[in-house]
């Protein structure tokens, strides 16, 4: 456990653990927001044991430039290199956002999930936004006036978002039906008299994705965007029958959050067979004693950081208490 008063540098610990193995902060934002005010770099060292090698993982963030990664000193492309030898799961207050906040988190999740399980599917979704970013500059460019020429461009565009979408939508359908039993069952334990918990991956059109694609195309025209496509489907999440996202208690949509965070923690280590590394940033101070105690009595064996600016959490016996003070640890 690590404890500190607010702004003593908890989050930023684990955010530098989390940038080891993602290469992105967890907060989504910019390099500039995690470097020190100031500096135009940051490096990040990490030791770890996997199974029975020792491994070092470095990361050089700077501004203006790629990040320079490398595990044992060894040059790495990205962070497919890097997941293979540190996986984390993350709770943090904000993951209340994922039960009532916009589709895209919810969408962000299952794609993060199949990055760590899935990587040749997890590169879909970068080239999905690839193709979305150059259609729509089309569709700008264009200002709602189709040309022949411009009509043949757009129809390769047109070819390229179905093709693609429709293997994104495929993986992500495929996750969600995985998912769900798993995150009734963590939500069943969590919050055992909530009703049962659903999951359904609700796409944004009726058909198949190519057909969708031609039937917006005058309204992409006319809004200059693209308007269907799986940049605007969603994650729905039903409790006892009541959508997650307008129908429940902030205290119900933390507990469904959480069994959310749950799940794809054990969908990760059943899939790959390695424990991903819980981190819990301060996860514990808005939940109820029974809640915290459910949470505790849910995490699985394996490593676990948890942040606190108070006492611990009902139920956790940690095995190392350490403190942080102005982003020194003691």
């Amino acid at each position: 456990m690590i404890s500190g008063d607010n702004g003593a540098g908890k989050t930023s610990l684990l955010e530098a653990l989390v940038y080891c193995s993602v290469l992105r902060s967890f907060r989504g934002v910019a390099k500039e927001a995690v470097i020190r005010a100031g500096a135009d770099k940051a490096s990040v060292r990490c030791e770890l044991q996997h199974g029975t090698r020792r491994i070092e993982i470095g990361v050089d963030i700077c501004v203006g430039r790629r990040d320079r990664a490398e595990r044992n000193r060894s040059r790495v492309d990205g962070a497919r290199d890097l997941l293979e030898v540190l996986r984390t799961t993350l709770f943090t207050p904000d993951d209340l956002e994922l039960a009532k906040g916009s589709p895209s988190l919810r969408r962000d999740l299952l794609d993060d999930v199949i990055d760590a399980t899935r990587p040749r599917l997890g590169a879909e979704r970068a080239n999905l936004d690839r193709i979305l970013k150059q259609r729509n500059a089309l569709l700008r460019q264009l200002g709602g006036r189709l040309t022949d020429a411009a009509a043949t461009t757009l129809a390769v565009w047109d070819e390229r978002l179905a093709d693609t979408g429709e293997r994104v939508v495929q993986a992500r359908t495929e996750l969600t039906h995985d998912l769900e039993p798993l995150a009734s069952e963590a939500f069943s334990s969590i919050a055992p008299d909530a009703g049962t918990l659903r999951l359904t991956y609700a796409k944004s059109y009726d058909g198949p994705l190519a057909a969708a694609i031609a039937a917006a195309r005058d309204d992409d025209l006319r809004r200059q965007v693209t308007t269907v496509g799986p940049q605007r489907d969603d994650l729905e999440i039903f409790a006892g029958g009541l959508d997650a996202r307008t129908r429940l208690s902030q205290g119900r949509q933390r507990c469904v959050a959480l069994a959310l965070r749950l799940a794809t923690h054990r969908h990760v280590t059943e899939v790959t067979g390695v424990i991903p590394v819980l981190l819990l940033d301060d996860a514990f101070s808005e939940l109820d004693d029974h809640t915290a105690r459910a949470l505790v009595r849910e995490l699985q064996i394996g490593q676990a950081l948890l942040t606190t600016a108070g006492s611990l959490p009902p139920g956790a016996n940690p095995e190392l208490v350490v403190r942080i003070v102005d982003g020194v640890l003691s």
